[in-house]
């Protein structure tokens, strides 16, 4: 009940054989563990973990400011509810290529399935902003380099992400992404593309799964999974839309009660105690406790 039955590795396993599927793989973004498992009740075939999110839920930007005992511990946290494989956001590793290293240790021993790096410099900018400052590309082969060394599962998934489109144009970023393929990566992160056309490109270019990161109110449009399905691309991430929806909820639920003194009102916009009950399996643990303590005194 406290975990999911399935372990680490096998989720590992999964992830490989479902990427060698040529299917696209939807990960939606878990910015806590209640909701990896209502994305793991809808059908999709992965966990997102934002930085962006993770950052805004600490009530922080998204520029750098977590650390690693903060991220990889909340990796686990929302990895270990459910089934399904977790990537994860860690930024630009954390510092340089030793803690990079580091990094994909400490993500394989807490029962995260993958990760990306990404290429700018710290701190970091949101990729759908401008003035990204990129680290030299040989800088981030290293760091890819030293990350594929230190993984012990091989079927741990090391993604790079490239940021070079917005500062550099697309030819420089298929180059880095062509050269962080060479280093050892097993997929690539190809941020804020623009129009389809760019995703297409970038398809033609590289021959290793494809991530499309489609988020809202950001430089690329909202293609649709079949869309991306059809460019063929691998995995789509959705990484703020829970946290989107639910802090507006979250808001317009407070100005109700503000205004009226009562939550009446939006009742019918919450998830019931009963929902929330099924949802974390309430009753599995009553009856785990029954079955203990079930002597008299």
């Amino acid at each position: 009940m406290l975990f999911t039955e399935k372990t680490a590795a096998e989720k590992r396993v999964a992830l490989r054989a479902a990427l060698a599927s040529g299917h696209l793989l939807r990960f939606p973004g878990a910015h806590a563990p209640i909701v990896a498992m209502e994305a793991e009740r809808h059908g999709f075939e992965g966990i997102y973990i934002s930085g962006a999110a993770l950052s805004a839920d600490l009530g922080l930007p998204d520029i750098g400011l977590t650390t690693l005992p903060e991220v990889v511990q909340r990796g686990r946290q929302i990895a270990r509810v459910t089934s399904l494989p977790a990537l994860i956001d860690v930024d630009t590793g954390f510092g340089e290529a030793m803690n990079a290293a580091r990094t994909i240790q400490e993500l394989e021993e807490l029962g995260l399935a993958g990760c990306h790096l990404e290429d700018q410099v710290n701190p970091k900018r949101c990729g759908h902003l401008d003035n990204k400052v990129l680290v030299a590309r040989d800088e981030m082969v290293r760091k890819i380099r030293a990350a594929v060394g230190a993984r012990r599962d091989a079927n741990f998934l090391i993604m790079a992400r490239t940021d070079a489109r917005a500062s550099e144009g697309m030819t420089a970023a298929i180059d880095r992404a062509r050269a962080y393929v060479d280093a050892g990566a097993d997929a690539i992160f190809p941020e804020a593309m623009q129009d389809a056309g760019e995703f297409e490109t970038f398809r033609k270019a590289v021959p290793v799964p494809l991530l499309a990161n489609i988020t809202e109110f950001g430089k690329t449009p909202l293609l649709t999974a079949k869309q991306l399905a059809d460019i063929g691309y691998n995995i789509v991430i959705y990484p703020v839309t829970t946290l989107r929806l639910a802090m507006k909820a979250v808001r317009d639920g407070l100005a109700e009660i503000a205004a009226t003194g009562t939550q009446t009102g939006v009742l019918d916009r919450m998830q019931t105690r009963k929902e929330l009950y099924d949802l974390i399996r309430y009753e599995d643990y009553n009856r785990f406790d029954r079955s203990v303590f079930n002597f008299r005194i």
